[in-house]
């Protein structure tokens, strides 16, 4: 068991991130994805490492940086939800809206 599950759209949100990256470096794309899952391993097993952003949602959501890309996820779901990967430089309005339409 994984420990986790990904929210179908953070599944794409983690292809559209290797995608993007190996159009320059496809070295560079599995590491940047393999330190995304390694933290999200790390999150399963203490969900509450993250930090929460009431400005971004009223979710009880948590967030956890790994380069320039934010985890949201659902620290007391079992297994741990991830709902979205996200890069951090995005609005906080956009990471928002992003977030109200996954459930």
């Amino acid at each position: 068991m994984s420990g986790f599950v990904l929210h179908p759209e953070a599944y794409t949100d983690l292809e559209e991130i290797w995608d993007y990256i190996a159009a320059d470096s496809l070295d560079a794309a599995d590491r940047v994805r393999e330190e995304i899952y390694d933290t999200i391993h790390s999150l399963a097993d203490f969900p509450h490492t993250g930090h929460s952003r009431p400005d971004l949602t009223a979710r009880p959501l948590r967030f956890q940086l790994v380069r320039d890309y934010v985890i949201a996820y659902a620290p007391d779901e079992k297994p741990l939800a991830v709902i979205a990967v996200l890069h951090g430089r995005r609005s906080p309005r956009v990471i928002a809206a992003i977030l109200r339409g996954r459930s």
